[in-house]
């Protein structure tokens, strides 16, 4: 039963459940893990990186984007656009699917939550600032930056004397996406992932949520479209590079 697809959505459904989890548990009220801060959301989000590239490859994945953003940077770099097809419904499924799972696993603390902005939060992005120039800079920006070392990473574990083992690298890109979590994702909440937030705003959008208010659609754009364009100059930059 493994396959491209099912391994996509499987590891991009881990992904959701590990990282909209670790949010939902730090900002819903009489969470245990109540105002767990920052430092908590963005580990639980490296762990969850991890725990869904590991998925995806045993479930039929072996590239495990979960990603649209890697997909895109994957396709400019190699000239090869065929997974796209195939990444992208995968992960934008699975991405709902983690988000419906996270709001059944916390389902009695929304309505004992009052903030309706904490409760928009467990599920997707926004800004600390609303400014959309200075929001579309910091999506851009920190997605650059996760595909640009992501392609150094990669781009040493086949063929280099100084090549990194294949199992070590799942682990060195959670410790990526920690490392822009901490450095760059105060200012938008670092979507770089256009799966990992409009997925899981769409579920928020339909899902009967106690109390819940606006999905805030006007905002969506910035970490769907952000997260491309920083892919897309990253991987045009990696293949100047010759990465």
């Amino acid at each position: 039963m493994q396959s491209p697809f099912l391994g996509e959505l499987l590891g991009t459904m881990v992904l959701i459940i590990l990282g909209d989890g670790v949010v939902a548990g730090a900002l819903l009220a009489r969470s245990k893990a109540e105002n767990a801060g920052w430092i908590a959301i963005t580990a639980g989000w490296a762990f969850a990186v991890i725990a869904g590239i590991f998925t995806a490859t045993a479930t039929g994945s072996p590239d495990a984007h979960l990603n649209p953003a890697v997909t895109l940077a994957a396709a400019i770099g190699s000239g090869d656009w065929h997974r796209v097809a195939v990444y992208v419904p995968a992960q934008m499924l699975g991405a709902f699917l983690g988000a419906t799972i996270v709001w059944l696993h916390y389902l009695p603390h929304w309505a004992a939550t009052e903030a309706q902005d904490l409760k928009l939060a467990c599920f997707c992005t926004g800004p600390a600032i609303r400014d959309a120039r200075a929001n579309w800079f910091s999506e851009i920006i920190a997605t650059f930056v996760l595909i640009l070392v992501i392609n150094a990473i990669v781009s040493k574990t086949v063929g280099s004397p100084n090549a990194i083992p294949a199992g070590v690298a799942p682990y060195l890109i959670g410790m990526l996406v920690w490392g822009v979590g901490l450095s760059l994702g105060g200012t938008t909440g670092y979507a770089i992932n256009p799966a990992r937030d409009l997925g899981p705003r769409i579920a928020h959008a339909v899902l009967p949520i106690a109390g819940k208010g606006s999905s805030d659609w006007g905002y969506a754009v910035i970490p769907v479209a952000g997260p491309l364009i920083g892919a897309a100059l990253a991987a045009l930059a990696g293949r100047a590079f010759g990465m």
